[in-house]
């Protein structure tokens, strides 16, 4: 059985234009043509949509989901290789994670170096911002 582009839009929670733009992009396979022109999805594209999307949903790029795809069919040490890409990406996000929390240090104190009814041309936020480099 197959579905069209909307129906698999509905079940996959993808909107059309992102699903035409992960065939142009390969990470589904373009499908066969109906006599009208239509697209003709197997039911499987449903699957690898819901897959594509909760990769991205969990910080993937496309380039890391067509990774994941490509060791989902291969065999040997593909296991390893998709524990070391989720690793990679933990490791990622641990160091965003630090970058975002010094960030939050440094606004603090931005925010309470600002004393009420203090001119804008004193400001200690415009000040260090101009130091900065």
């Amino acid at each position: 059985m197959s579905k069209t582009i909307g129906e698999i839009s509905k079940e996959s929670g993808i909107g059309v234009e992102t699903i035409r733009f992960y065939e142009r992009e390969g990470l589904i396979p373009k499908p066969p043509r109906r006599s009208s022109g239509y697209r003709s999805f197997p039911v499987e594209t449903v699957r690898r949509l819901r897959f594509i999307r909760r990769a991205r949903e969990h910080g993937f790029t496309l380039g890391e989901i067509r990774q994941l795809l490509e060791l989902r069919v291969k065999t040997g040490d593909s296991l390893d290789d998709m524990k070391g890409m989720v690793q990679d990406k933990l490791d990622n996000v641990r160091s965003r994670i630090d970058e975002l929390n010094r960030l939050v240090s440094v606004l603090e104190e931005l925010a309470a170096a600002v004393k009420k009814k203090q001119p804008t041309n004193d400001c200690p936020i415009l000040e260090a911002f101009d130091g900065l480099d």
